[in-house]
């Protein structure tokens, strides 16, 4: 014969025991979300650990001219008897330019890196780089031209990680006028402020006083992990970004004009000019208080490998993004997980209200527990199956036991047949919830409406006095 609520307990206290009960069971939830951290951390651990096994991100700045000098500096000294004579010395000093146009093209191809459940997403990037560059009458020296004596210039690129390097650089000046000439890469920049990188002796400069123009070409392959990015160093710089991997980020100061994405791969354009980046000045006044420190402190990197200084902060680039991050959307899943559980609680209620049944506070702890348990379900089954497998996995999991379980608590097939599809339809939601990050809240919020707009219109005839004064 079906039970009926006992007198003994009434609604009022079923329906506080049910909210401490959630409340509870939030417990579990926050341990669950912990232990989401720190997977994710590990997972973060182990792709800085392939990175520093391989090569990580990369970050180009350059090609940068520079031109290092002997000057003679003359000062006045005055004597103790009252004249003055004239002392000389000689101080050392470096002039740099940046090119008047810089073009760098580049394309990628993706492979994915295993270290047991975790993978890194490596690049192999083909890369050109070209442009020109416009040398002033006189270096751009005002004044005292003669008393300069230049050394031999060189070409400096700043690459943030040099054990990327995948080829033997291949690089050519030309001249007007004049036959191509090779250039011939060295190992490091030659320049504190570029940090690691690689430098080309230069031909002699014409110190006629003479303006002087050429063009360059350099052939530069790198590999990476995760992130690639380019200072435009010219005073109009160009950028075409194209690979397999048809899930890229573009992050930085500068978004690209124009871009093409899709299911197989994407193709991106950028173009920048001085008077957006100022450039210039950043990087000829950051160079020069480098040289000033002899390099100390002038270039440093984040725990991910990039850099931190100010000109750097005008660079762009890419990031090759994993398409589903497991970990977050889990994260994301279980910070909607009391109002699940919530959720789940008023339609039990409501079975039990409209229904006239009795229904045990330890049969209400047994669905949230199987409730909190799809949680853990989903962060450990996702890390080996993905996380939309996982979701269906866990979800058919939980619905099928507590279906099983509430048929026999609300003696019915029926009844528990009705609890699982609205338990599936739930599951449904939450999975659009995390699908919809800019309609999250949104949609939320019009769920709980229409969640309570039902119980309210379901309960509008019922006498919740005369119910909980009810004989056994």
């Amino acid at each position: 014969m079906q039970k009926t609520l006992p007198r003994s307990f009434g609604l009022g206290l079923k329906a506080f025991f049910i909210i401490v009960l959630m409340l509870l069971l939030w417990i579990p939830l926050l341990f669950i979300d912990h232990l989401v951290g720190e997977r994710q951390n590990l997972q973060r651990d182990v792709i800085s650990d392939i990175a520093k096994s391989t090569s990580q991100s990369q970050l180009i700045t350059g090609p940068v001219l520079v031109l290092p000098y002997r000057k003679i500096e003359r000062q006045w000294k005055t004597l103790d008897d009252g004249s003055r004579i004239q002392e000389q010395h000689r101080v050392h000093g470096r002039l740099y330019f940046l090119p008047d146009r810089f073009n760098y093209r580049g394309h990628f191809a993706t492979e994915q890196l295993n270290r047991g459940i975790y993978q890194a997403r490596l690049y192999k990037n083909e890369g050109h780089l070209s442009g020109h560059f416009a040398l002033p009458a006189h270096f751009g020296i005002a004044e005292h031209f003669a008393d300069y004596q230049f050394e031999q210039p060189f070409l400096a690129i700043g690459i943030s990680d040099v054990r990327g390097i995948r080829n033997t650089v291949e690089a050519y000046i030309n001249k007007s006028g004049e036959p191509k000439q090779d250039l011939l890469f060295e190992p490091g920049s030659g320049e504190p402020g570029l940090g690691s990188g690689i430098h080309a002796p230069l031909p002699d400069l014409e110190q006629d006083g003479s303006a002087q123009h050429f063009d360059f070409v350099i052939n530069l392959d790198l590999q990476g992990t995760s992130r690639f990015q380019i200072n435009p160093v010219g005073r109009e710089s160009t950028a075409m970004l194209e690979s397999n991997w048809p899930h890229p980020s573009f992050f930085g100061n500068f978004l690209p004009v124009s871009r093409e994405i899709t299911d197989k791969g994407f193709k991106a354009h950028w173009q920048t000019n001085f008077f957006a980046t100022n450039m210039e000045e950043r990087l000829l006044s950051f160079l020069r208080n480098c040289a000033e420190k002899n390099g100390s402190g002038c270039v440093s990197y984040d725990y991910n490998g990039y850099a931190r200084s100010d000109f750097h902060q005008q660079s762009f680039g890419v990031n090759f993004i994993e398409p589903v991050d497991q970990y977050r959307k889990t994260d994301r899943a279980i910070k909607y997980g009391l109002l699940f559980i919530g959720l789940t609680f008023a339609v039990f209620f409501l079975f039990e209200v409209l229904k006239r049944l009795a229904i045990h506070p330890m049969q209400y702890a047994m669905v949230g527990f199987a409730l909190a348990l799809f949680y853990l379900l989903l962060l450990s089954l996702s890390e080996h199956i993905g996380f939309l497998p996982a979701y269906l996995t866990s979800a058919g999991a939980c619905v099928l036991l507590i279906g099983i379980y509430v048929s026999g608590v609300l003696a019915s097939l029926k009844r528990g047949l009705a609890l699982s599809g609205l338990l599936l339809a739930l599951y449904a939601l939450l999975y659009a919830l995390l699908g919809a990050e800019d309609y999250a809240l949104l949609i939320g919020s019009i769920l709980v409406f229409g969640l309570l707009a039902a119980v309210m219109l379901l309960t509008r005839k019922l006498d919740w006095y005369a119910f909980s004064r009810r004989e056994d």
